[in-house]
């Protein structure tokens, strides 16, 4: 039986992209080529593999497991991570992205679990989550515009809707970088300047990877990545070579230069590729598959599209 998808997929492809994505003897790519797959799927199988690989050894692709079932919004998924979330023995970066996938999937019924972590998890990057998770949950509830502010031109479901349109450029910049204002007005100046693009926006946003709380840092990262700005490269480069810095902010840097893809930062990645820190070595390795493919003019996702396996018209 076909699943409940976005593409109409055979169950025969359906089980080979879940199998593919839990079978621990792939390479780490192969398996984020599945789980890329998956996420454009619905329905109970892709969902229970997708839930079955935020427990997954690999930190990385557990927790970017979490991060599309929040992408997807499922509602189904929700009782799961609400599990992720509370279990301490997982790492930060799964939970942290169990959090921000509650937000996103968007219920009220999960903010007092929210708050109830905000208050007394030991991890100060899954607490943050959990406050910008709350504000999200909330300003959905209370903006009669909220889907509208929160529909993203980068087609992500983002953690903070992006601060209003008549805000300029140096008052988000200020926000940005401010470390009075709340968490999610900072994100929300974020993903306004990423939206509005520019010299003087992209300018803000490397500025604020010196901020102090690395789960912004960290975003910063990913949204530099998703803007493909190569006046970025060097500050991302940085990042990934400070042994220092949070491995959550070292990988989304990783995952950055990966999508900005010029020679020197190619190189970069090939040498970290090597780093004693597995969130990054694993980032790095995705990154440069993600690349080939892309020089090889195919798709990284859609999984199915390059096996003998058949697609249902």
């Amino acid at each position: 039986m076909a699943s409940e998808s976005s593409f109409n997929v055979s169950a025969e492809v359906e089980s080979f992209l879940c199998d593919r994505l839990l079978d621990s003897k792939q390479p780490i790519s192969e398996r984020f080529r599945a789980l890329f797959s998956l996420r454009n799927l619905r329905g109970p199988g892709p969902r229970e593999a997708l839930v079955r690989a935020t427990r997954d050894s690999s930190n990385l692709l557990a927790h970017e497991a979490a991060f599309a079932l929040g992408q997807m919004q499922d509602v189904e998924a929700v009782l799961s991570l609400e599990q992720v979330l509370c279990d301490l023995s997982l790492h930060p970066i799964v939970r942290h992205e169990a959090a921000e996938a509650l937000g996103a999937i968007g219920l009220e019924s999960v903010i007092p679990l929210l708050t109830k972590t905000l208050e007394s998890d030991p991890a100060p990057e899954v607490r943050e989550t959990c406050e910008l998770a709350i504000s999200r949950i909330k300003e959905q509830k209370n903006s009669v515009k909220s889907e509208e502010k929160i529909s993203s031109p980068f087609h992500s479901v983002d953690p903070a809707a992006p601060s209003s349109l008549t805000t300029s450029v140096d008052q988000l910049r200020n926000v940005l970088l401010s470390e009075e204002e709340s968490m999610y007005e900072r994100y929300a100046a974020l993903f306004a300047l990423r939206n509005r693009g520019g010299d003087a926006a992209i300018s803000a946003i490397i500025s604020s990877l010196r901020a102090k709380s690395a789960l912004l840092r960290h975003e910063v990262a990913y949204v530099l990545g998703q803007l493909q700005d190569k006046e970025a490269i060097s500050a991302l480069s940085k990042v990934l070579e400070d042994a220092d810095e949070h491995p959550m902010v070292r990988h989304e840097a990783a995952e950055a230069l990966g999508s900005i893809a010029d020679g020197a930062s190619v190189d970069l990645l090939k040498r970290f590729a090597l780093d004693p820190e597995p969130l990054v070595a694993q980032s790095c390795e995705v990154a440069l598959n993600m690349l080939e493919f892309e020089r090889a003019g195919k798709s990284f996702e859609f999984l199915f599209l390059q096996t003998p396996l058949k697609v249902n018209d």
